[in-house]
């Protein structure tokens, strides 16, 4: 999907910067992940990324925009690939994910309700209180970093929504429990991933 190729990019370009791997912050071509697996239309980030350690990746500016209107290049051309080394590591909860944010972002989804996404932006996401509310299903989205709010931890996330980029602060404790949907209990972030790429 695009949303997985968008934040496998942007992980990418975190992890790269981190590590010293590039001077200043590249952007990568999201659309090159795409076009190279138009086969799976469920694409995941955790596959976007291991396409990405195996093969390497163009910079953005080598290879048509995503969302433009230029047509995939002929096959003949080969776009200068920039080598990815290292493995793609699943956290398996937010104490570990924690440990992986003092040195890069890390991947995640998360459980988004309307119209609660909309109304707490800027405030602390909470998903639902009970209140009505629509379940949207899981959105992809990079935890840039761990906050305190009133002695909770907060995660400030960029979650890809509605065809773009946006900043929400994720209560990191709450649980909930859908027994209609058959969800949970569980918090709202799940499914971390993040590359950890080698310098060798």
């Amino acid at each position: 999907s695009v949303s997985a190729a968008v934040v496998a990019v942007e992980l990418i370009s975190s992890a790269r910067l981190s590590r010293n791997l590039d001077s200043v912050r590249t952007e990568y071509s999201a659309r090159y992940l795409l076009d190279n697996n138009a086969a799976s239309p469920n694409l995941t980030v955790r596959a976007c990324l291991e396409f990405a350690i195996k093969n390497g990746l163009p910079k953005a500016e080598d290879w048509p925009l995503l969302g433009s209107s230029d047509k995939q290049p002929p096959p003949s051309y080969k776009p200068p690939l920039v080598t990815m080394k290292g493995e793609v590591v699943e956290p398996d909860d937010m104490d570990e994910a924690r440990e992986l944010l003092k040195h890069q972002s890390v991947g995640a989804k998360v459980h988004i309700f309307s119209p609660h996404v909309e109304l707490q932006q800027g405030a602390i996401y909470c998903g639902s209180s009970g209140e009505p509310a629509t379940y949207m299903g899981l959105r992809d989205g990079i935890i840039t970093g761990v906050e305190k709010f009133k002695g909770k931890s907060i995660a400030v996330v960029k979650v890809w929504y509605k065809k773009k980029f946006i900043f929400l602060k994720v209560a990191m404790s709450r649980m909930f429990y859908d027994g209609y949907l058959d969800i949970g209990p569980t918090i709202l972030l799940v499914n971390f991933c993040a590359p950890r790429l080698s310098i060798k």
